[in-house]
């Protein structure tokens, strides 16, 4: 593409004089010259075609003078637009005001052409850089842009009413999701699945970012359609399981623990496909981490058997389901936060409902890794049986 070079200048013999010399590179098609007599000729023109790469500007001109010029460009705020300003060689003091205001370069009358075309192709290539860097910096916008949007709609997949269901008594239940990118492979649901039972998800997807999160909304969408037809705890991660293998690329995987509440009985039928096993925080303060049913990961291999357990949950206990981004969390010393001091947090929150677990839960990770970058998503899930 061509330099677009405006010459504004009252002598209309350096019109003849640069069309002369440049006539090959403007024959090639690299040099495209324009002419102005004076600075508000030059200024129209620029404001009628703003896609000027060079102004060669005289600064001693009637009408508008090209250090008034100069400042009209600077208010253009174009950063890809470069001024090389002309003047006698005795007129320093002119010179010095022209580069202070942010002038290019300058060259002195009689102009050396030969001087003159390596300044332009020096401009030429600073502009070639800037213009990349808009470029890229526009295309980085709208990637910005676009993951915004898709964090939105990520949000969106994510039940975010709390309490959730009201009208039932026996139960309660909150959830929070803090994902390290605009969009994460975290995921935690919750349905009813009978008058009788609800079905609770908390899921970690391998990976990070867009890629992550796609896979995150089909695991998330298959495990919800299977358990709504599906009574068996272990038999929907099978199910579950198969169809992610097919739909899985790049070696994805999902860790997932499902359970199955009655809320009538408090009786919880769960399997753990990999997951970090949640945590039983009973009415009287003691603490257990839930035995695993020792199953694999989802999406790895195809036709895997899954197994499932049982565990009582009786009026005040809590059930709390988490993600490795909260026991990996990890500080400035990198120390992590560890299963340990997660155990030892939810020993103080015994009687307390789901939204303040979670809440200290989050507080008191927020406040292990302070001044530290959050590098995975945390996700949390408590669950509270009232009888």
């Amino acid at each position: 593409m061509a330099i677009k070079i405006l010459s504004v200048d009252d002598e209309l013999d350096l019109e003849i004089l640069l069309t002369q010399y440049f006539r090959r590179k403007i024959k090639k098609g690299e040099y495209e010259f324009h002419f102005a007599h004076n600075g508000l000729e030059a200024l129209q023109m620029l404001l009628a075609m703003p896609d000027f790469d060079v102004i060669l500007s005289d600064i001693n001109m009637p009408e508008m003078d090209g250090l008034t010029l100069l400042t009209k460009i600077n208010e253009m705020r174009n950063p890809a637009l470069k001024c090389i300003m002309v003047s006698a060689y005795g007129d320093m003091e002119n010179i010095r005001s022209a580069m202070n205001q942010g002038a290019f370069d300058f060259t002195t009358k009689p102009i050396n052409l030969e001087d003159l075309e390596r300044t332009i192709e020096k401009a030429a290539e600073q502009i070639a850089f800037i213009k990349q860097a808009q470029r890229e910096h526009t295309q980085l916008e709208s990637i910005q842009n676009d993951l915004h949007v898709a964090q939105e709609i990520q949000q969106t997949i994510l039940p975010k009413t709390f309490p959730p269901f009201p009208e039932l008594k026996s139960f309660d239940l909150y959830a929070y999701m803090n994902a390290a990118k605009y969009v994460g492979g975290d995921f935690y649901d919750f349905f009813r699945i009978d008058q009788d039972r609800l079905g609770f998800v908390i899921a970690d997807v391998s990976g990070k970012g867009v890629p992550a999160a796609i896979f995150m909304a089909i695991s998330r969408t298959v495990i919800r359609a299977i358990a709504l037809t599906e009574n068996s705890a272990s038999m929907c991660m099978q199910r579950s399981n198969n169809i992610l293998c097919q739909e899985s690329v790049n070696d994805m995987f999902v860790t997932v623990f499902y359970g199955i509440l009655n809320i009538h009985t408090g009786t919880v039928t769960y399997s753990n496909a990999g997951h970090n096993p949640p945590i039983l925080m009973k009415k009287d303060g003691s603490v257990s981490k839930v035995p695993s049913t020792g199953d694999m990961i989802l999406g790895a291999i195809n036709d895997a058997s899954y197994h499932e357990k049982e565990l009582k949950m009786s009026p005040g206990d809590n059930l709390f389901l988490y993600t490795d981004g909260v026991t990996e969390a990890m500080n400035t010393k990198h120390e992590l936060y560890s299963e340990q001091r997660l155990l030892e947090n939810c020993r103080t929150l015994a009687g307390k409902n789901p939204k303040e677990v979670v809440e200290k839960i989050t507080e008191t990770v927020g406040e292990f890794v302070v001044g530290a970058v959050q590098s995975d998503d945390i996700t949390l899930l408590s669950i509270s049986y009232k009888g």
